[in-house]
């Protein structure tokens, strides 16, 4: 990318949001407000995409936690994640903007781990199942990216963590310094960081975190993927 071509990115106040903006600060990213641009307003979309004409369009807005919201809301977690992210893709496509769309590990079956971009999908919840329904307006415009990340706030947030329960936890630092290595490139690309338990994760940056076992269904025990791809480009 050159350094005059505009990026919107949408989440700008979100927590990844927030680490994004603290390390590109100098780059020409326009974060708009939710009354500058709504996602469930194609017009407004479209509006905004034809005053800025921007060549990068990143798509990090969505509804996420807690994850039972989707459950108790829906109607706003598919207006939110899957029908505000399919008027992004209509309004991308009309000006052939390219289009980095977030995705989640969750979208892959939880059980077997170390899911590959080749995998098959079955979402694990609610939430998943919004993601995916969104990746599938992405899927169908071909000059779009689809990041399915696995990440987390640093410093790790809670006394305990699972034993149990396997993932590719990376820091939001970590992606958004390697971010712009990815941006040209199409398809799909799973980001995380190393296949580990959730306490082995922790204890890496807090040796105090206690031991806890996940007992119930609430989250995915296994959601490891394969993340040659993202190495090899970073």
């Amino acid at each position: 990318m050159k350094k005059k071509d505009k990026i919107i990115f949408t989440g700008g106040s979100g927590k990844f949001g927030k680490v994004f903006r603290g390390i590109h600060h100098n780059k020409e990213i326009l974060y708009p407000k939710s009354n500058q641009l709504n996602i469930k307003n194609y017009k407004s979309i479209k509006k905004y995409l034809s005053k800025y004409k921007p060549k990068y369009f990143i798509h990090a807005a969505a509804l996420s936690r807690p994850m039972n919201i989707h459950d108790r809301n829906i109607a706003n977690s598919i207006e939110t994640n899957i029908i505000g992210t399919c008027n992004v893709v209509k309004a991308c496509s009309e000006r052939n903007v390219k289009l980095i769309y977030f995705s989640s590990n969750y979208v892959y079956p939880a059980k077997k781990g170390y899911y590959d971009e080749k995998s098959a999908v079955l979402p694990f919840n609610n939430y998943a199942w919004s993601k995916l329904g969104g990746e599938a307006a992405v899927q169908m415009y071909k000059n779009a990216l689809i990041l399915r990340i696995c990440m987390t706030e640093k410093p790790f947030l809670y006394k305990k963590a699972y034993t149990n329960l396997k993932t590719n936890f990376m820091f939001h630092e970590d992606l958004a310094k390697v971010f712009f290595k990815l941006i040209n490139k199409k398809g799909v690309i799973n980001i995380g960081g190393d296949s580990q338990s959730v306490y082995k994760f922790a204890k890496k940056y807090n040796k105090d975190t206690k031991k806890e076992k996940l007992n119930n269904n609430s989250l995915p025990l296994n959601s490891t993927m394969n993340i040659i791809k993202f190495r090899k480009l970073t």
